[in-house]
């Protein structure tokens, strides 16, 4: 296990009602209704709300990386993520697929930098060997 010696930050959030439910943040900056995957109606999932986070960290990771190679990193870099729900023998899965932007990188590079974020990205750290992930340069 990975020790922390200093804590950044802390995401602190209060959860009602599982997937039909209702989630928000304690500093109220986040409130949100939830509903199953394909629900109708309004409300977000869990399943949404990880690929949100997570692209929005590996963006930070590769900004985080241009940084360290003094590459400039595009004002419209995005990622695009994709956080499967599946069922299989043993229950339930995520598996997650990650479309990468880095318009105005050549290509070799724009890799090695996609390498260098999933290296150093949290969420890519916490799934790391939990689930299939698919980091593809678009």
């Amino acid at each position: 296990m990975i020790s922390i010696e200093k804590i950044l930050y802390t995401g602190h959030t209060h959860t009602t009602g599982g997937r039909d439910g209702a989630g928000r943040s304690f500093d109220g900056r986040l409130d949100l209704k939830l509903s199953p995957p394909g629900a109708p109606g309004n409300g977000t999932n869990p399943e949404q709300l990880f690929a949100l986070g997570w692209s929005a960290s590996f963006l930070g990771a590769l900004r985080h990386a241009c940084n360290a190679r003094k590459v400039a990193f595009p004002n419209d870099a995005a990622v695009d993520a994709q956080v499967d729900l599946g069922h299989g023998e043993q229950g339930f899965f995520l598996q997650a697929r990650m479309a990468v932007s880095l318009p105005g990188i050549e290509e070799d590079a724009a890799q090695a930098l996609i390498d260098a974020a999933h290296q150093n990205c949290p969420y890519s750290k916490a799934t790391r060997g939990n689930l299939s992930v698919t980091l593809t340069l678009v």
